[in-house]
């Protein structure tokens, strides 16, 4: 079954059939869906879809560009979260200078937050980094990110800040852009990168895959991901699907079903 590593259900672009979409999962392939949680409002909506549906569980943070209104106390409610039965990382949390929706000082403060509780937790990191390698990477070395493990999600970087987090033993969470025509350096990652260090995502409803880009995207698509990995790797689209699947279980720490 196709595993789903990042996915937003609760986003308002699924208000209209969300329900519906996610029961006809199953049926096309799609075994496991992660809901990653973004803002403290998304927590507890990602709680909410992980008790109403058995194959999607959640993570419990706050996105960089969500962090001006954080303090201690609503920190908390990150904390108190990982105590769910499937909540199961900390994040997406990380540093994003694209838009600078918070200062750099405030997002390190924060990021820094997320890695300890996850190193204390023993739960992986889902880390959103954009426009911001090497604050990121000198971070998450200072602060041994590497003993709670997890995922660059959406990772678009080039070989060489790659391998600094494969090296680590971290995952490299790859989606839609991996599709698009002048996504050069992020084909060039796949193919350097070891099939057992690739999860595949969506990001859903962001950032579909050709040919529906530009439309909602939805963990349905994800067989254009697999698809163009399989070409890149010249391996089998069933391959693909079998070790990603093993690789999001592994680091998620979930059972098979």
């Amino acid at each position: 079954m196709i595993f789903d590593s990042h996915a937003h259900y609760d986003d308002e672009a699924f208000d209209g059939d969300r329900d519906e979409l996610l029961s006809s999962m199953k049926e096309n392939g799609i075994g496991y869906i992660v809901n990653i949680a973004s803002s403290l409002d998304t927590i507890v909506s990602t709680i909410k879809l992980t008790e109403k549906f058995d194959f999607i569980y959640g993570t419990a943070g706050v996105h960089p560009s969500d962090i001006s209104r954080l303090d201690e106390e609503k920190f908390r409610l990150v904390e108190d979260s990982l105590g769910e039965p499937k909540i199961i990382g900390v994040g997406e949390t990380g540093l994003d200078y694209h838009y600078k929706d918070a200062s750099a000082i405030l997002q390190k403060k924060w990021f820094e937050r997320h890695i300890e509780l996850a190193k204390e937790k023993h739960l992986p990191l889902v880390v959103h980094s954009r426009d911001a390698n090497k604050d990121t990477l000198d971070m998450m070395k200072a602060l041994k990110a590497e003993e709670a493990g997890g995922v660059i999600h959406c990772f678009s970087y080039g070989v060489e800040t790659a391998r600094e987090y494969l090296n680590k033993g971290f995952y490299l969470g790859i989606g839609g852009v991996l599709t698009f025509k002048n996504a050069r350096k992020l084909k060039e990652v796949v193919e350097y990168m070891p099939l057992e260090q690739i999860l595949l995502e969506t990001d859903c409803p962001y950032l579909s895959p050709e040919p529906n880009r530009g439309k909602r995207n939805s963990s349905l698509y994800l067989p254009f991901i697999i698809r163009e990995t399989a070409r890149i790797k010249k391996i089998s689209e069933e391959e693909v699907i079998r070790v990603t699947c093993q690789n999001a279980m592994r680091m998620y720490n979930i059972k098979e079903q």
